[in-house]
């Protein structure tokens, strides 16, 4: 016990230690983790034998982000992505094992051995690629919803591979292999439903346990969640969230399936479910702990004697199969024609081999495959190149991304037209505006740098430009000299700041509005400048939040003084706070403005009270009619 409580300690305490140093200097979680387990192994020796066990444990967390993942599909959507599912996953697995195969043949390698290294190459990393897409919120992009195709093909391509792999066996090997591999290789086949099975029979068997996961998610789950929701027992609701998870996984380890997939599927079913939400929020934790504690495993487990040993070969084994990946990723992007830019974030994400291949090593070794000293050559080289992804990531965000952006700027869209209001990002709030303008006769010319967005936008009829709004010439030729109206609404929020400054400072005249993200780029833009800044979703929350009051028996009339004095309280608070606000000091630091906050939103509620006690005024009993001619003041 004391042994487990210290090892425990050791790995909480390296996670604990190192993984929010990383994130500090913008190297991303998981390369946190995986400096960690360097750390507390290979270099410290804190831990030692016990790592590879805890790795076979930790693997489960790839099993519940594969869940998670599945609940954000639902089955219509997974059929919209066949096409790339099925075209771009299978020839990258295809291509990529098939040369990896031929090379290995051209280095000697007899021709069982190379298809298996093959297959265990073309693998990359889910855990790695899926937890740093979502933290850079890269998931839904292009490039990221590609990548995810081509996992998840790869998840299902391990099936067929672990029936292929025992077809691949030398006898000759079944002497080298370790007592604990044929130990394990029989407690796994003796706990199996199809061990000994005819082919019809396996067949039926598998077919069987994916039938009753997809009917048993569909019909059984609901009036399981809901007799146990009933007992009003968060604890009981997230052990049967654990419970489903865990019997799919060991279901299909019966049944000699990946758990993974076994798991991915039921998500899916369950991607309509009332209770949706309240598994995630339930299984989040779990996998989160767990996928760390198997990224810590991944770097404590580099054996860096056999890696100085042969350091020259083993490097460049590593090196040269993430170049090779990369190679045929990029041409398979270019031939789906990826996005630029989504093209590179595929290329650098998948250029790995994947914690899969660990799994299909260990099947190998059991096999008799692949003889146990390349299957640690081999195992390394998996290691390596997993420790190298975050790498891939920062050269993506640091290096690609900034020559994109330099080299979408240098060949913007001819622009043919000028208007009255120029406005800057076309995105969900910048169309709004766009449309509320456009219908009521303002004539507006848009700008945005993202060529692929404006594509889709011309379908829809909504003209716009491909352009960098930053640039001087652009706005030039937009007219700024003659605009009434800037309108920002990109989410770069150093842009924006950066372009109210230039606007303000060369064009005074023209009046900007800005969207702001939040209090501090709030009070950027005011000292940029900016006439107007509306904090982005503050507008919709606080008509949410006065339709709940409607919805709780409060009269429509005084929702509406309640909102109106919100709202005048707020930016009369959020301008007092301003003149404490100090740029280089953060808010949560900054004392002054913190006391003010608190008594601010101390007085609130009593000025609510007041304001919405008080007699109707002139603005509550309608509105004076505008001018004649008003709309010919607004056109000149």
């Amino acid at each position: 016990m004391g042994g487990l409580l210290f090892n425990a300690f050791i790995y909480l305490c390296a996670a604990v230690i190192a993984v929010p140093i990383a994130r500090r200097l913008g190297l991303g979680s998981v390369l946190g983790y995986l400096i960690a387990g360097i750390l507390i192994g290979p270099v410290i020796g804190l831990v030692g034998s016990e790592t590879e066990d805890i790795k076979h444990f930790a693997e489960f967390g790839v099993v519940m982000m594969l869940f998670l993942v599945g609940l954000e599909l639902e089955p219509k959507l997974l059929w919209e992505m066949r096409s790339r599912l099925l075209g771009l996953g299978g020839l990258q697995v295809a291509i990529t094992a098939g040369l990896i195969t031929g090379i290995a043949m051209l280095l000697d390698v007899y021709w069982s051995v190379a298809i298996a290294i093959g297959l265990i190459f073309s693998l990359s990393s889910t855990a790695i690629v899926l937890q740093t897409l979502n933290e850079k919120g890269l998931t839904q992009t292009s490039g990221g919803r590609a990548s995810f195709s081509v996992l998840l093909f790869q998840d299902i391509a391990v099936i067929p591979m672990l029936a292929l792999i025992p077809l691949l066996a030398l006898p000759e090997l079944s002497s080298q292999l370790p007592d604990a591999v044929h130990a394990g290789s029989e407690s796994q086949h003796g706990f199996s439903l199809v061990d000994g099975l005819p082919g019809w029979g396996y067949a039926l068997v598998v077919l069987g346990a994916v039938a009753f996961v997809i009917f048993g998610g569909h019909y059984l789950s609901r009036p399981l969640f809901r007799y146990i929701a009933s007992s009003r027992l968060r604890e009981i609701f997230t052990a049967s969230a654990l419970l489903l998870v865990i019997g799919i996984a060991l279901l299909m380890t019966l049944v000699d399936l990946s758990p993974a997939l076994g798991t991915f599927l039921a998500g899916v079913v369950l991607a309509n479910s009332e209770f949706r939400h309240e598994l995630e929020s339930d299984i989040e934790p779990f996998k989160g702990l767990l996928l760390g504690l198997f990224f810590i495993t991944v770097g404590a487990g580099i054996d860096f004697d056999i890696l100085f040993g042969d350091f020259s070969t083993i490097i460049g084994l590593t090196l040269g199969l993430m170049l090779l990946k990369a190679m045929v990723l990029l041409f398979l992007a270019r031939v789906f024609h990826l996005e630029r830019g989504a093209d590179w974030l595929f290329t650098l994400s998948l250029a790995q081999a994947g914690e899969f291949g660990f799994v299909l090593l260990s099947f190998t070794l059991q096999n008799n495959v692949i003889p146990a000293e390349m299957a640690k050559t081999l195992s390394l080289v998996v290691a390596l190149s997993m420790l190298l992804t975050p790498v891939l990531f920062i050269v993506y965000d640091k290096v690609i991304l900034p020559r994109l952006q330099d080299g979408e700027t240098s060949q913007p869209d001819e622009i043919d037209s000028q208007g009255t209001v120029i406005i800057a990002g076309m995105g969900r709030f910048g169309q709004v505006i766009n449309r509320l303008l456009i219908a009521s006769d303002v004539e507006t010319v848009v700008l945005d740098h993202e060529a692929g967005h404006i594509d889709r936008l011309r379908k829809f009829g909504i003209k716009s430009y491909y352009g960098d709004a930053s640039r001087p010439d652009l706005l030039h030729s937009a007219g700024i000299e003659k605009a009434r109206l800037f309108i920002v609404a990109i989410d770069d929020r150093d842009r924006a700041v950066e372009m109210v400054e230039h606007v303000k400072k060369n064009f005074p005249h023209v009046m900007v509005l800005a969207r702001a993200y939040d209090v501090r780029h709030l009070y950027l833009l005011k000292k940029a400048g900016v006439d107007l800044a509306i904090k982005e979703m503050f507008d919709g929350s606080l008509e949410l939040g006065a339709e709940a009051l409607k919805m709780l028996g409060f009269h429509p009339f005084k929702v509406e003084k309640m909102s109106r004095a919100f709202r005048r309280h707020d930016n009369a608070g959020l301008e007092k706070l301003y003149e404490l606000w100090d740029e280089d000091v953060d808010l949560s630091a900054n004392r002054a403005f913190l006391a003010t906050a608190l008594e601010h939103a101390d007085n609130l509620q009593e000025l609510m009270r007041t304001d919405r006690m008080q007699m109707h005024d002139r603005t509550e009993r309608g509105w004076t009619p505008p001018p004649k001619n008003y709309t010919d003041d607004l056109k000149e």
